[in-house]
C-alpha cells in the first residue's frame, strides 16, 4: 500500500505582489489618460488662427535688426534714436494705414531688444505687429 503524503501545513511568508502590480498598472494607466484633460483650462476660448504664409503677400513695413546694432525700416538705414519718428512717417503714406508692420531680427539679437523694437513701432502707431522667423523646410536646419 502506498501512504499517501500528508499535507505539512506552512506558513505563507511572502507577500504576493501580482495584486499590487495590476492594481498600479490600472491607476498609471488612469493617471496617463486624464492627466492630459486636466492641463486645459475650462474655460471657452476662441483661438486665432495662424497668419504665415498670408503675411508675406500683403503690404508690410519691416523693421530690420542687425547683430551689429543696425536698424532699417524698409531699405533705409537710420539711427535707433530716430526709428519711432522714422517709422511714423512710413506709417503715414498714403496707403500704409493699418499696415503690417514686421520685425526682422538677427537670431542672435537678444529678447529685450525685440521687445523694445516692438514697443517702438506701437509708439510710433503701428497696430498690427509681427515677428519674421525662418520656416523649416525639411530636417536639415
Amino acid at each position: 500500500m502506498r501512504r499517501r503524503a500528508s499535507r505539512d501545513n506552512h506558513l505563507i511568508t511572502k507577500v504576493n505582489v501580482v495584486p499590487i502590480i495590476d492594481v498600479s498598472l490600472v491607476l498609471v494607466t488612469i493617471l496617463l489618460v486624464t492627466a492630459p484633460m486636466l492641463s486645459i483650462a475650462d474655460l471657452p476660448v476662441d483661438l486665432p488662427k495662424a497668419h504665415t504664409r498670408e503675411a508675406e503677400d500683403q503690404r508690410n513695413v519691416s523693421i530690420t535688426r542687425a547683430i551689429d546694432g543696425e536698424v532699417a525700416v524698409d531699405r533705409e538705414r537710420v539711427p535707433r534714436e530716430r526709428l519711432v519718428e522714422t517709422l511714423r512717417a512710413a506709417l503715414a503714406r498714403p496707403g500704409n494705414a493699418g499696415v503690417l508692420v514686421v520685425i526682422r531680427a538677427d537670431a542672435g539679437v537678444p529678447y529685450g531688444e525685440i521687445r523694445s523694437l516692438l514697443g517702438d513701432a506701437r509708439a510710433a502707431g503701428a497696430r498690427r505687429l509681427a515677428v519674421a522667423t525662418r520656416q523649416n523646410m525639411g530636417a536639415n536646419p
